[in-house]
Parts: C-alpha cells; structure tokens; sequence
C-alpha cells in the first residue's frame, strides 16, 4: 500500500507540480516510500517536468536553465535499456544522445555516454538490440537529432564504441564499468573458447597459457595467480624461484592493463614479495590503490587503513576523512575487519531518541511544517534546521551555532569543524546511519542554498539569537508535545 506521503507527491505531480514530479521520478527510481523501482515511471514523470520547465522559458532565450539542468542529469541516471518499451523512451533515447553530445554538464555527458554504449553494445541487451534495429527505422524520419538520422544500429554502435573507449580512459564513475563492458567485447574466436574450455574441464596448464597469449583476461590473470602461488598457501610461495614471480608479474600486469582489479591486488602483493627481485614498496602501494579505485574490497581497506596510520602526517584539512571514506567502502561490501576500524575513525548516534535536543528538534521539526502559519523569518528557520541536525548528530551547543551546514555532509559521514571561531576544538566525523539523517541534510541543505540570512557574529552573539528562537520554541510548541512525532 502506498504511504500518505507517496500519494501526496503524486496528487501534486499530477496537478502540474515540476518539484513534485521530479520527486515522483527519484522515488521510483530508489524505491523511496516503499515505491517499486520502475524507471519507465521515473522517464515518464521527468519528460513531463522537463516539457512543463521548457514551456515555461521565455522567448528568445536559447540557453538552457537551472531547472532544465537539474531535470536532465536527472534523466542522465536513469537505466535507458529498462525503459525501451515504454512511452517516454522515444523522449529519452533523444535526450541521452543530446546529453552524451554536450548539452549537460560533464558528468552528465559521462552518464548518457555509457547508458547508451549499455544499451547499444552490452551483450547482455542483445534481445533489445534486435528490437530496436526496426525501431531507428522508423524514427529516421521522425529524428530531430540531424547527426543521428541516418545512422543505422551498426552506425550507432560505432559512435558509442567510442563512447566507451573514452569513459575507459577517464576518471569518471563510469570508468571501472566502461573497461569491463570492453573486456566483454573482446573478441574471442572459437579457437580461444576451445582453449579456456579445455583448461576448466581438463586443468591443461598449456591451454591456459595459449588462451593468455590469445590476450583473454581471465587466462592472463588465472596464469599470473598460478605461478605467484597466491590462489594456494602463500608460504608455498617462499620456494618458488624469482623467474616464477617474474612470471607471474608479467602476466598480470598485462590482465591489469585490461582493467582487471584482481590483477591490480595481486600485483600489490608480489612487489611487497622479499624474495621478489623487483620488491618495491612504493609500486606495491600503487597497485593496491589502483585495485581499490577499481572496487576491490580488500585494497579499499588497505588504502584505508594505510592513511589512518598516517593521519598524523597527512596534509589534508581534516584527518581522518579520506581513510574513512576508504574504509566505509569496504564496510559497504561486507569486510568484517572494515567494521572495526570504521568505529575508531567514525562518530555513532543512529538514535537521535537519546540525544539532549531530542525536545526541541520537535519543536523545531513542528515550527519549519508550519513556518508561513506562524511568519518564521529565514534567519529563524535556519536556525530550526539546525537543531533538527543537531539532535540527528548529537552535537554540542557550540557545533551547533558554529558550523558551516553547507559543509557538513559527505557520502558516508558529516564533518564537524569550528576551528574558525574554536581553534582547540578539533573536528569531528559523524557517521551517516539513517535515512533520516540524511533527510535532515537535505532538508537543510536545500534551506541553506543561497541565503545569506543564516546566524552571523560570534559563538556569544550567536548564543543570545539562539536563546530568543528556542524560548519561542517552547512557549509555542510545548502544549503539543504530545501529538509530536519522534526526530
């Protein structure tokens, strides 16, 4: 059953509200609300806020808007091969190619080039490859996309081989998929098939060096664990001559340069090999930190943990934010060792209940519902948003007044600095645990965007602004406790 808040969004969505629309399309495109993920919806509802915003921009006007933007990188996240069928695919096959053209921002253009390379060429697609050979046809004629109209299937999937060759060599988010969706592509002749088959079935280690010399990743990397003995008792290792690890290095080398993580790892661990000719502390750590950019959870600990140890030396604003971040990826996927660590780095209060200003971020959550009922000025309600993060976070009074809200959130935690007005007060990492501290962020984030009316002066002057707003706060809210839901 939809929630009440669900059915809100949609009632207003479907009046005519872009906010809501929007809003509409990320629930079904994270599940939010308990909504079924249904990124058909989610295209759906952003064609008609992207048309209601468009409609809207004066005459004249050709460049493209704020809202306009924001819809369409948006519209950039979204599965496009999950919505061929639907009604507003045509809408997005449109957009996705003017996006990956340029008509967006960088990371946007970066999304749209690789949802189109995953629907044009991932082989995993292949039944709405054949589909769509017949649908270009009939959109030739219809195309508003002049450089697309007379391209055929084959002529696309050019353009987005492309597309792909350069997310592989970028930095992007897309790059680590991008290189492996190339690895899928690899040709791999009949002749290669037989040989990597006769290695599974039959364990003939010279098929395995013929299917690694064909240039198949997985030879090259099974080849090089083999012969560095890492897929055994690594101490089986300690009496393998150093031709083995020569061996074995090269091997991998060549499966990490196809964008192989496992490869990366392994590679880590034989330059640490004392008895490895080429032992090279500096390129081991190297490697690591390549197979951790590229996913590995065990490098991403390693990466962590090695910048924790050296947090003293470290030169980066606040200590301990990039061995966290590193950490918690690991933690993400399911390292047990990554939990620990992750404690003696991060903050944890994911029960705001127990929190000092559990009583008034009530009554502050109460006062921004209603704040044109009772004529809040802004300088108050961002004063009201920063208790209810206060009471998310457990911060103290000081943290509270002092801190840069616009500067608080990262991916996995809130960083706490007031140094510019306490400079012995050091600064605290908060873990993000609940969806409703990340709620309160956003909430406040998009409060905070672009007001100057925020609490200004020193931690006294800020003290006695902040005494006037919670004294109204209780005198106004206090009778209503009761009907208050929890923070």
């Amino acid at each position: 059953m939809a929630s009440r808040e669900f059915l809100k969004i949609l009632s207003s969505a479907r009046l005519g509200d872009v906010l809501a629309q929007q809003k509409l399309a990320q629930a079904y495109l994270t599940g939010a609300f308990k909504t079924p993920i249904q990124p058909s919806n989610a295209l759906i509802w952003l064609e008609k806020s992207y048309f209601s915003i468009a409609n809207q921009k004066p005459e004249g006007q050709s460049s493209e808007g704020e809202s306009v933007l924001n819809v369409l990188s948006q519209i950039a996240n979204i599965p496009l091969a999950d919505t061929f069928g639907s009604p507003a695919f045509s809408f997005g096959w449109d957009t996705f190619w003017r996006l990956a053209e340029g008509n967006g921002d960088v990371q946007s253009q970066q999304a749209a080039k690789w949802q189109l390379a995953n629907l044009l060429i991932n082989p995993l697609n292949q039944e709405i490859q054949s589909s769509l050979v017949d649908w270009i046809k009939t959109r030739k004629e219809t195309t508003s996309l002049e450089k697309m109209s007379h391209l055929d299937l084959i002529g696309l999937q050019k353009i987005v081989k492309q597309y792909l060759q350069e997310l592989a060599g970028s930095d992007s988010a897309f790059a680590s998929n991008a290189k492996e969706l190339l690895i899928k592509l690899q040709p791999k002749n009949e002749a290669l098939t037989s040989l990597w088959g006769v290695w599974l079935e039959d364990g003939n280690e010279d098929a395995l060096t013929q299917a690694a010399e064909l240039g198949l990743t997985i030879a090259k990397l099974t080849l090089g664990l083999r012969l560095a003995q890492l897929d055994s008792n690594e101490s089986a290792a300690e009496g393998k001559p150093n031709a083995s690890l020569k061996k074995a290095a090269h091997w991998l080398e060549l499966a990490a340069k196809d964008g192989d993580r496992d490869a990366w790892y392994a590679l880590g661990k034989i330059y640490r090999r004392p008895q490895f000719s080429g032992y090279n502390a500096t390129e081991s750590d190297r490697c690591f930190d390549r197979a951790a950019d590229l996913g590995h959870p065990q490098a991403q600990l390693r990466k962590g943990a090695n910048l924790w140890r050296k947090r003293e030396k470290s030169d980066e604003k606040v200590r301990g934010l990039q061995a966290s971040y590193w950490v918690w990826q690991a933690h993400q996927q399911g390292i047990p060792e990554a939990k620990e660590l992750l404690g003696k780095i991060l903050g944890s209060c994911p029960d705001p209940k127990s929190n000092e200003w559990l009583e008034l971020a009530q009554f502050a959550e109460q006062a921004i519902n209603h704040h044109a009922e009772h004529k809040l000025d802004e300088d108050w309600l961002l004063l009201c948003h920063r208790i209810v993060i206060a009471n998310q976070f457990n911060f103290t009074k000081a943290e509270l007044l002092l801190c840069e809200v616009g500067q608080l959130q990262h991916e996995h935690c809130v960083v706490v600095d007031i140094r510019w007005e306490l400079p012995k007060i050091l600064p605290r990492l908060i873990q993000i645990e609940t969806i409703q501290q990340r709620r309160a962020l956003l909430a406040a984030g998009k409060a905070f965007v672009g007001s100057e009316l925020d609490i200004k002066g020193n931690l006294r002057q800020r003290r006695y602004r902040f005494d006037r707003v919670t004294s109204w706060l209780a005198n106004t809210f206090s009778k209503n406790l009761s009907e208050v839901q929890p923070a």
